[in-house]
């Protein structure tokens, strides 16, 4: 028995001893191995038997493992990096542009050199000083006094700050104050040839960096800044960035991250967010829980072995949150830069530096988004595609990624560009791409059948029109717009949705009643108040309109949203409410391929909206030929390329009345 106990406690010694050499190996910064050693003496005086080694031992080892000092040296080539965006994506020229400014950002950071302030009002000093500093490449600028030295610090932030302690005016230990006050992060040597201990003891108090005396050696000059700046809290490169990729589903944003990060020869990790309601998830479990882990944001940094990746979160604007906490508001901490490189995971228990981390976030609805977490990022809107842009990543990117999938590259089939057209336009309804390669991938598994089905092979396959028809069966949209005929009470909307832009048909009705308006359609509150709005200036203007003044007096109104299965709100749809209803009271047709857009207020005025280039695409799937936009949306329509207002007439409106005038058939 003795024996084995002896046994025991000698491999306890020896993992102990593996333990203590791996902590001293891991890179981990001061307080984490003080942590690390302390954890690792407890659990020496516990047996190894009982449930607390083992966690401890496990605790240990994955303090051990995380990637604290391993990170990935970005390769900073802007051509390389635009060569691989334009390689990966078609078309999105503003978002490409936008990350590629980012990635410029971080080029000019990482090719700064490190500021130096010289102060001391001897001109020999100064000079030696700047001579030896700047052959080590740092950019040194010199000031005869304390006052100019203050005057030069506000027009620019500098590293280290190397002052003489005895001037006359603004002595040393002023600016010392005034900086320590003004940039914190600012390092500041002091310098004298007055040296005492007192001196040195006061200067240290009030937050010197350290302390030189005169007549000063230069390697002692040098390895002190040297270390100051390797003390600055600023990390060469620049800190992490958090961008937000806003846009409709297919839309690329997931492929343009995984870009980002083969750009910049980073690992990519991705967390899915949608769903998610444990606070925990983010920060992790304590250790006195039992089965106790950390939060993902730490387990995927663990996983891909780098404390600088770039991380993906997905789906933002889908997260929940329930009794188990807020997970956003987990990700407050997670996603402020001024405050992630000190991120405390429950499991860890102390801090992990995230200040490096491109966090990478992705949403459908921005507003969905709350607002404090919104703030902490910068948003690039991934906007829809058009017909033509579509056609060409079918013709180059899906068709040849299918083809190659689906094994039938012997055989590989021609798609027209007629039949492409055909299947974008008759059998996706969207504005990403990702139905679009479903049908194509649909296609090529029929061919890939064919090919198997027959044994002594098939010749090379066409796909026209015709075959679309044959492989797909009959088309899954209509042209609603064109293929209807002008009614009376029905008006014509385009929205914005998770989905992106979308057509709607506002129906409005009138039958006996008193006052009552009645609403149906899966309206939200901001849609049921553009109803109220717009009947309430249909009432205040009814003279002017030619409706009698007391039609709701004996009438009541029914206005509809058709598809009620889904959920419809928004602003945007108040201008085509308004219409709907004129058209009504007045018995004059609505034309149906006049699209609109526009929140509108009790004064007839029609005031901007959101999601212009997606709404216009959308007019042009359903085959509208006129859209009007709010006059203060002209700026944002005038931007947008040739390929998206192709075939649709845009008009600007700035009332009602200006919409009546182009929207309802005129009385004969």
């Amino acid at each position: 028995m003795k024996f084995f106990k002896k046994q025991e406690e000698e491999q306890q010694s020896l993992l102990a001893e593996e333990l203590g050499r791996k902590i001293a190996a891991s890179g981990m910064p001061d307080h984490v191995r003080k942590v690390a050693l302390e954890e690792l003496e407890a659990i020496a005086r516990i047996s190894p038997s009982s449930a607390e080694y083992t966690i401890g031992i496990t605790y240990v080892d994955y303090l051990i493992t995380l990637p604290w000092d391993k990170k990935t040296e970005d390769n900073l080539d802007l051509c390389r990096a635009e060569r691989i965006l334009n390689e990966d994506h078609f078309g999105l020229m503003r978002t490409k542009e936008r990350i590629l400014e980012h990635l410029a950002v971080r080029v000019l950071r990482s090719k700064a050199r490190p500021r130096v302030l010289i102060v001391d009002d001897e001109e020999i000093a100064r000079k030696n000083l700047s001579h030896i500093l700047e052959k080590d490449d740092y950019e040194v600028v010199s000031a005869e006094e304390g006052g100019e030295a203050l005057t030069v610090m506000e027009k620019g932030e500098f590293d280290v700050v190397l002052t003489d302690l005895k001037m006359a005016g603004i002595d040393g230990m002023e600016v010392l104050e005034k900086t320590r006050m003004r940039w914190p992060d600012t390092k500041v040597i002091m310098m004298t040839g007055f040296a005492t201990v007192q001196s040195a003891i006061e200067a240290m108090k009030r937050g010197a960096f350290n302390y030189i005396a005169k007549p000063f050696k230069l390697d002692e000059v040098r390895s002190t800044v040297r270390t100051a700046l390797e003390k600055r809290a600023r990390i060469k490169g620049g800190s992490g960035s958090v961008l937000c990729f806003a846009g409709p589903p297919g839309t690329g944003k997931t492929s343009v991250g995984r870009s980002v990060a083969r750009a910049l020869g980073r690992a990519f990790v991705r967390i899915s967010l949608a769903g998610m309601k444990d606070e925990a998830e983010i920060r992790g479990h304590r250790r006195t829980y039992v089965g106790a882990m950390p939060g993902r944001i730490i387990e995927e940094i663990h996983r891909a072995e780098s404390a600088n990746p770039v991380m993906m979160l997905d789906e933002l604007d889908k997260i929940g949150h329930d009794f188990k906490g807020d997970p956003s508001s987990a990700l407050l901490e997670v996603l402020d830069t001024e405050q992630n490189a000190g991120f405390v995971d429950h499991y860890l228990g102390v801090p992990f530096d995230l200040s490096q981390v491109i966090f990478i976030l992705t949403a459908n609805v921005i507003d969905n988004i709350p607002g404090p977490l919104r703030d902490r990022m910068e948003v690039i809107e991934f906007p829809g595609y058009s017909l033509e842009e579509k056609a060409h990543i079918a013709a180059h990117f899906l068709i040849p990624r299918q083809i190659r999938e689906k094994g039938i590259s012997a055989r590989t089939p021609v798609f027209s560009p007629e039949a492409i057209e055909k299947i974008i336009q008759e059998y996706t309804r969207e504005a990403g791409i990702r139905n679009l390669e479903r049908k194509i991938a649909s296609i090529c598994r029929k061919i890939a059948k064919e090919t198997v089905g027959d044994a002594g092979g098939l010749s090379m396959v066409t796909i026209t029109p015709a075959v679309v028809g044959q492989y797909l069966g009959r088309r899954n949209y209509e042209f609603e717009v064109v293929e209807e005929k002008d009614r009376v009470g029905v008006a014509t909307g385009l929205v914005r949705t998770a989905e992106g832009g979308e057509i709607i048909f506002v129906e409005a009705a009138k039958m006996k009643g008193k006052k009552e308006m009645i609403l149906t359609g899966s309206l939200g509150d901001m849609m049921r108040e553009s109803a109220q709005a717009a009947l309430s200036y249909i009432r205040s203007n009814a003279a002017a309109l030619g409706i009698q003044d007391d039609f709701f007096e004996i009438h009541d109104i029914h206005v509809h949203v058709p598809s009620g299965a889904i959920q419809k709100d928004g602003p945007s749809a108040g201008i085509t409410m308004a219409m709907a209803l004129i058209s009504l009271l007045t018995n004059r047709p609505a034309r149906r391929d006049v699209a609109m857009t526009g929140e509108i207020t009790l004064t007839g005025r029609v005031l901007p909206v959101s999601g212009i280039r997606e709404k216009i695409l959308a007019a042009r799937r359903a085959g509208v030929r006129t859209v009007l936009l709010p006059a203060k949306n002209r700026a944002e329509a005038d931007e947008l390329p040739v390929t998206v207002t192709r075939d649709v007439a845009v008009k600007f409106i700035e009332s009602i009345g200006d919409a009546i005038e182009l929207v309802l058939a005129k009385t004969s």
